[in-house]
Order: C-alpha cells, then structure tokens, then sequence
C-alpha cells in the first residue's frame, strides 16, 4: 500500500504552555502600565487613548488616502459602534469634521479642523518627550537592543517575513566574548570541531584586542533586531599585507549578502590604507565562505592537509592584489 501525504498541510503548531501565556500576559500587563493606558486619559491630556489614536491615524494617512469610519474600524479592530461614538465626540469637541469625497458625495471622509492638528500635535510633541525619557535612561546599546526587540516583537506577531535589513559598526564591550562563543558553538554543531577551535578563535580575537593598530585593523559587528548576526576583522600582517579573519554569520542571517558584505567592506578598508594585498586561511569543508571569498576576486595559493580541532582538514590559503 503507499501512503499519499499532503504536502501542502500545514503541520500543527504544539500548544503554548502556561509559562508561555503568563509571560505573555505579563509583559502585556507591564506594557499597559508603562505607557499609562491604564489612565482615563493620555499624556496629561482630556483625550483617551482610543481617541489619540484616531487622531494619529487621520494625521498620518498618507495624502492620497482617504480616512473613513469604515477604514479606521479595520486598521484599529474597533468596535463600529464604539468607534462612532468616539469620532462622535471628537466632532462634538471640534477636533475633526467629516467631508465629503471628489468622486462620492455620499461618502465621507475624516479631517482634522485645525484645532485638531493643534491639539495632536501637543500631544505628539508630548509622547515624544515621554519616550526620550523613557530611553534617556539606557545606554546606546540598550536601546538599540530594546528597539531590535520591539521590531522582532512585531514581525513575529504579525507573522510577517524576517527582516533583511542589517547594520554594520564597531565592536562594544562584551562582542568579542560573544564572537568567540559562537564560533565555538556554530562550528561544533555544523563541522563537529572540537573547543580547540574556540581556543584558535579566542587566540585570535586576544591578539585583535591586545595589539589593536588604529587605522590599519579593525572589527565589523553585523547587528539586526539588536542581536550580533556576524562579524568579520582585518588584521595587519606586513606594511602591504592585511589578513581577513573570522568572517561568520549567523544561520538566521544567511542569504542576506551579509558575508559578501563584510568581505567587501574589508577590501574598501584596506586600500583605503594602503595596503597592497590580502590574504585569507580557511578550510575546503567552508563551501559557502570559499564561494564568497571567490565571488570577492580571492585566488587559492595554497592548500596542506591537517588534522586540527579533532577532524582531518584541508587547509587552504587564500590572496588578492589590492
């Protein structure tokens, strides 16, 4: 007998358990607290928060969309009969008015009256402020770790697809630790090598850091969503020799040109400073990276067999004029 399997059926997900859902709920409580929805009124303001909503959403449509009951009750999943009670007396207070389209007289559309743009404008400038404090109290990389958070929030519940941006910047206190622990992790799960490599890439990583040359080295951390995706280092082997180092990029992360990227970025940087060449150690087995490394105008050398991080490997030297 053969079986015939639906490949097309999505597989059922396994129920959220109930740490899950208290955490959840959690958060959500917590959240509610810190930006006050809690309150009858917003920002120290007569207005609630579902009423300042309205009055963001109408303030903010793009020029050529019209605002309607009809559309505002989709995009904030209001209630329509409470959601007219609410356009209802932001209307009584003259904060908006309803009017009429080119091609439609029968349907109306909702504007802000001046005392409107007025009044939201206050209380933009007035969330604004508040979020700066509200921010004012982390560090640079707190922020853009709790930012990175609030999007990936976001993306995952909205089931919208992973997002492909990434930036690229300087080491921070803790990357280098962070580098070196994921290499050692990745490595092992994908290569089966051994804590030797980490220890290579611990060695590495201490020279970097310990015989760091400004303006002829230097380190790029790919950041997405606040987390570390990859990085690579440049380090000086000769007046006109660089070494490219330690290109790695997260799993999550490939497909995205980041190790094109970061490879490119290490060429601009070196004839930037003069350097005439650069070369590259790496092993046969790191097939994607070998792609990279040729796609970026790299030579194979020279390559020896050995046996290093408890597998029998190919190591291979890589080079280009610069």
């Amino acid at each position: 007998m053969i079986a015939y399997v639906n490949m097309n059926k999505p597989t059922a997900l396994p129920p959220a358990s109930t740490e899950q859902i208290a955490a959840v709920r959690r958060f959500n409580r917590f959240h509610t607290q810190l930006v006050g929805a809690l309150n009858g009124r917003m920002l120290a303001s007569e207005y609630s928060l579902p009423e300042v909503r309205i009055l963001y959403e109408i303030a903010n449509a793009p020029a050529a969309d019209a605002v309607s009951a009809a559309t505002l009750g989709r995009s904030l999943a209001l209630d329509p009969g409470y959601l007219s009670r609410l356009i209802s007396g932001l209307e009584k207070n003259g904060l908006l008015t309803r009017l009429p389209t080119k091609n439609n007289a029968k349907q109306l559309n909702l504007v802000l009256t001046r005392k409107g743009k007025a009044t939201f404008a206050k209380l933009n400038s007035a969330s604004a402020n508040e979020v700066a404090a509200l921010l004012s109290k982390l560090t640079a990389s707190e922020r853009r770790q709790l930012v990175g958070a609030m999007r990936k929030i976001e993306r995952l519940l909205k089931s919208a697809p992973p997002d492909r941006t990434f930036t690229l910047r300087d080491p921070e206190p803790g990357d280098l630790g962070w580098i070196t622990h994921r290499h050692g992790a990745l490595y092992a799960q994908e290569y089966g090598w051994d804590w030797t490599f980490e220890a290579l890439v611990a060695e590495i990583v201490g020279k970097f850091a310990k015989e760091f040359l400004p303006g002829k080295e230097r380190c790029w951390v790919a950041e997405r969503e606040g987390e570390i995706i990859g990085s690579i280092f440049l380090m000086r082997q000769d007046d006109e020799t660089a070494k490219l180092r330690l290109l790695y990029v997260e799993p999550s992360a490939r497909g995205l040109g980041l190790g094109r990227r970061l490879v490119d970025e290490c060429i601009r940087f070196a004839q930037a400073k003069g350097y005439r060449r650069m070369v590259l150690w790496t092993n046969d087995i790191l097939v994607s990276a070998r792609r990279i490394y040729e796609a970026a105008g790299f030579s194979l050398i020279e390559e020896e067999t050995h046996h290093s991080f408890g597998r029998d490997l190919v190591g291979q030297v890589w080079s280009r004029e610069l």
